[in-house]
């Protein structure tokens, strides 16, 4: 039986449609808010045995569960190329699957036993983590794998269990993923319950569950944490962000050409951390252009499962239409489109064609608003400080890059930026090793490397007079 097959119910269930050709993928079931209340006791239950099999367990059934993964790489990044629409090759959907394992084995690797805080004559202090309980994770449709293994393994790792709900965009890529990690994992340590909007607020109003994990757009985070204040829920918020870059006058445009075009289109710009404003300078302003125009028109776009395509379609109807509007605000404002800009109406699948838009000033809305899609700005700018004013000027602060050989003068820019991640000459190249978090409304809470982990655990301080516990 095919994980496809596994996972969809017997009759019934929604239809999901592959957003590149309009065909059906599967069928999913929809529970409610009862079944909700099913999957929370059972995960509850669940808990205190997960908790008991200690660290060392632990991360064995982690890396068990990336062996899963592994031996189904091909399968599952099939069926999420179908359902998100992202291209097999590139940065997409093979690199998605594989991103899970090397998430997996990541978390599993890092160090996070209790450290020795004060230890003179007078005092001894350690600090212990201790799992919070149940972990609800909420994740969006842009890289529904990857993010949902960001969510659950710190949580799983640190001895909670998991109930996750994914988009009702992506619902199949998650229970195809869930359900390779269950071959490895013990019952109800991880348990998926799909839904729609009403799920969703469900679980974050839930008195059963301990900390909320969300990935989504800044209005539903901020519900989310409205819901979530009642019972004092703990909460990680990444919630997206209108990522800047910076070309320095000193940069070489050819060179830095493909890492400005994957830093923006990567998943055809739907990543929340992508470039999503750029700024450049007047001395280089047209090369940069130029470049970025002669890679852009040669990155192919089409249905994912052909091998030849790196780019595909924007996953849904509702953020084409964001994309095609932002582009044509900008063209209305004087913007000159160098390319793009022209999507072919009768296609069935949601295709924006891979668009550069320069000449735009600052306040465009197609540099204001994140348009989570293939459309880039590129703004003009004189004055190294004014783009930096330019770069701070708006309320979401995820990611930023700067661009330049110098690497005194990217730190001194970089340290000027207000955002949770500077990138220097690449952009949106994240590490599990490295914490990741936004600024201002960007959200708070950071994921991944030790910072990641201890944000699913209680912090527990012991402390007491000099050799009264300590063991030597």
């Amino acid at each position: 039986m095919s994980i496809l097959e596994a996972i969809q119910p017997a009759e019934g269930g929604r239809t999901i449609l592959d957003p590149a050709t309009g065909e059906a993928v599967g069928r999913v079931a929809e529970p409610g808010v009862a079944e909700l209340d099913t999957a929370v006791a059972a995960a509850r239950a669940a808990q205190p045995g997960w908790a008991a099999l200690g660290d060392a367990r632990r991360v064995e059934l982690l890396n068990d569960a990336a062996d899963a993964i592994e031996a189904n790489a091909e399968e599952l990044a099939v069926l999420l190329s179908r359902e998100q629409g992202k291209p097999l090759n590139g940065p997409n959907a093979r690199f998605e699957v594989g991103a899970c394992v090397a998430w997996l084995r990541a978390t599993a690797a890092t160090p996070v036993g209790p450290e020795v805080i004060v230890d003179d004559e007078q005092t001894y202090a350690e600090v212990h983590h201790k799992p919070l309980g149940v972990v609800g994770a909420i994740g969006p449709w842009n890289w529904p794998m990857m993010i949902s293994i960001w969510q659950l393994a710190p949580a799983l790792r640190m001895g909670n269990t998991v109930v996750m709900k994914p988009s009702e965009y992506t619902p199949l890529s998650v229970l195809a993923l869930a359900h390779v990690l269950n071959t490895a994992l013990p019952a109800d340590v991880l348990i998926v319950v799909p839904g729609g909007r009403d799920v969703g607020e469900a679980l974050s109003a839930h008195p059963g569950i301990d900390k909320l994990m969300f990935t989504g757009s800044i209005a539903t985070g901020k519900a989310i944490i409205r819901s979530a204040a009642d019972s004092v829920k703990r909460v990680t918020m990444e919630l997206g962000g209108n990522d800047a870059g910076i070309v320095l006058d000193d940069a070489d445009p050819a060179a830095i050409a493909e890492g400005l075009f994957w830093g923006a289109f990567i998943n055809t710009g739907q990543t929340c951390a992508a470039l999503k404003r750029l700024y450049v300078p007047d001395s280089l302003y047209d090369a940069v252009c130029e470049e970025l125009t002669k890679l852009a028109s040669a990155m192919p776009m089409g249905v994912g499962l052909d091998e030849n395509n790196v780019l595909g379609p924007l996953q849904n109807r509702k953020q084409y239409d964001v994309v095609a509007s932002l582009v044509e605000e900008a063209r209305a404002g004087g913007g000159r489109v160098l390319v793009g800009g022209n999507p072919d109406e009768s296609s069935p699948g949601f295709f924006y064609p891979t668009t550069l838009v320069a000449d735009l000033g600052n306040d465009n809305a197609l540099v204001t608003q994140e348009q989570f899609g293939p459309a880039l700005p590129i703004i003009r700018y004189s004055d190294l400080d004014q783009a930096i004013e330019w770069a701070n000027g708006l309320d979401v602060g995820l990611g930023a890059s700067v661009w330049t050989p110098s690497p005194e003068r990217a730190r001194e820019v970089a340290l000027r930026l207000e955002a949770g991640t500077v990138w220097i000459n690449e952009h949106g190249a994240i590490d599990p090793r490295v914490p990741f978090g936004g600024s201002k409304q960007s959200g708070y809470g950071v994921e991944f490397a030790a910072a990641g982990l201890l944000e699913c655990a209680q912090p527990v301080s012991i402390k007491g007079a000099a050799g009264s516990f300590a063991t030597a």
